[in-house]
C-alpha cells in the first residue's frame, strides 16, 4: 500500500511510495496543541525518500523542548497541516494524518509528551505512553 494526501484547497498533494510508516504517533507538545487548536497533533513517520510533495509549502520552524530545530509545514493557501520535520532526523518525514486521503487505516501506536496534554485529554491506553521526547522510530525505548 502506498498513500496520498490533499490539502483542504487541493494546493498542495503527496505521494508517499513506502508500503507503511515506521511510526504512527499521537503528540501533546505544547506546540502541537498549538497547532491542533488545543488538541494533539496525529502523525504517520515515513523515510524522508519517500515523500513527494506537489505544490507550495509554507512554513516555520523553532527550537522543540528536544532540543532539536522543528519546522512545520502548511499550505500556504488554506492552513493545512502538512508534515514536520526535526532538525535531529533529517532521514524521517512526519505527516500529518489529516493531510493523508481517507482510507489511509493508520492510528497511533505511541502517544507522546503526555506531560504536556491538559487534563480534559484522553490518552489511548492501547498504545505505547511517553512523558516527553520518545525514543527515535525503530529504536529502543530506554
Amino acid at each position: 500500500m502506498s498513500f496520498t494526501g490533499h490539502c483542504a484547497c487541493g494546493a498542495v498533494s503527496a505521494t508517499i511510495s513506502a508500503h507503511e510508516p515506521v511510526a504512527v504517533r499521537q503528540c501533546w507538545c505544547r506546540q502541537c496543541q498549538q497547532a491542533a487548536a488545543g488538541g494533539c497533533t496525529n502523525n504517520a513517520v515515513f523515510p524522508a525518500e519517500a515523500v513527494a510533495i506537489a505544490g507550495t509549502l509554507g512554513s516555520f520552524s523553532y527550537v522543540a523542548p528536544s532540543g532539536n530545530t522543528l519546522t512545520q509545514f502548511f499550505c500556504p493557501a488554506c492552513g493545512t497541516g502538512v508534515m514536520a520535520q526535526s532538525s535531529g532526523r533529517m532521514h524521517l518525514r512526519t505527516v500529518r494524518l489529516g493531510f493523508l486521503d481517507p482510507g489511509h487505516g493508520l492510528e497511533p501506536d505511541a502517544v507522546i509528551w503526555t506531560d504536556d496534554a491538559p487534563a480534559w485529554a484522553q490518552i489511548d491506553q492501547r498504545a505505547a505512553s511517553f512523558a516527553g521526547q520518545p525514543p527515535a522510530p525503530g529504536q529502543p525505548a530506554q
